[in-house]
C-alpha cells in the first residue's frame, strides 16, 4: 500500500544544510500496523509528510497503492489524497469552531459520500463519543479531542493511516485506546503507519524501524 524508496529532504537553516531524510526506504501492506520510532527532531514529521503527499522530497519516490502523488498535480494530488490517505496528528487539529459531529464530517467536503452522514454517526459512536457529539472542541478533555481525529480521519474510509506522534498528549488508558484503535483498523485491512519517540506505542505494531539522523534501520 505504501512503498517509500531512496527519499530525500533537506532543509536550510542559516548558513547551515539539515538533512532530516538521506535515502529512507520502507514498504508497509494492507493490513499491516508499523511504526518509525525516533527522538524528537529525527526527520518523522518530514517522513510522514512525504508519505502522506503533503510535503514534496528532495530525491526518492512514494507510491500510495501504486501511483506516485507527486506526478499529479496539486488539484488531482489533493483529490487523491482525500481518498487514500487519513492524517492523525499529536496536536489534533480539530475546526474550533464545529462540534464533534462536523468535524469528523469535515473530509466529505473534499471527497462526497452518500453516508458520509451515517459513517459519522457511526464513528462518534465507536469511540465513545455519542454525549460530545454537539460539544465544541474546546469543550472536550484532551483524549476526547485524539478520538474526534481519528474518527475523522477514518470518515472516507482510506486505505492508509498515517499518525503522528498519536499518543503524545495522552494519558495512559486514553492512549491505549488509540494504539488499539490503530491496531484494529489495521486488521480490517488498512496499512498504518505511526512515528512515534514512545517504544510502548510502538510495541503495538508488527513492523518497526528506528530513524536516527535521517537514516532508517530496521528493528
Amino acid at each position: 500500500m505504501l512503498v517509500i524508496q531512496k527519499l530525500t529532504k533537506s532543509y536550510r537553516r542559516s548558513s547551515d544544510t539539515v538533512e532530516a531524510l538521506a535515502g529512507v526506504s520502507l514498504e508497509v501492506s494492507a493490513g499491516e500496523f508499523a511504526a518509525v520510532q525516533g527522538a524528537s527532531g529525527c526527520g518523522k514529521t518530514t517522513l510522514l509528510l512525504a508519505a502522506g503527499g503533503l510535503l514534496a522530497p528532495d530525491g526518492g519516490t512514494v507510491e500510495i497503492d501504486g501511483r506516485n502523488p507527486y506526478a499529479l498535480d496539486p488539484d488531482r494530488r489533493a483529490a487523491f489524497r482525500a481518498e487514500k490517505v487519513g492524517f492523525v496528528f499529536q496536536q489534533f487539529h480539530l475546526i474550533p469552531y464545529l462540534s464533534v459531529s462536523d468535524n469528523v464530517l469535515a473530509p466529505a467536503l473534499a471527497r462526497s459520500s452518500p453516508n458520509a452522514q451515517k459513517k459519522a454517526r457511526g464513528l462518534v459512536e465507536r469511540f465513545g463519543l455519542a454525549d460530545r457529539a454537539e460539544h465544541l472542541p474546546g469543550e472536550l478533555s484532551v483524549g476526547e479531542r485524539q478520538r474526534v481525529a481519528l474518527a475523522r480521519a477514518l470518515l472516507n474510509e482510506p486505505d492508509l493511516i498515517l499518525a503522528d506522534e498519536p499518543t503524545g498528549n495522552l494519558d495512559e488508558d486514553n492512549a491505549r485506546i488509540v494504539l488499539q484503535s490503530l491496531a484494529d483498523v489495521a486488521q480490517s485491512g488498512r496499512a498504518v503507519l505511526l512515528v512515534t519517540h514512545d517504544v510502548t506505542a510502538a510495541g503495538f505494531t508488527q513492523k518497526r524501524w528506528r530513524l536516527d539522523n535521517g537514516r532508517l534501520s530496521e528493528q
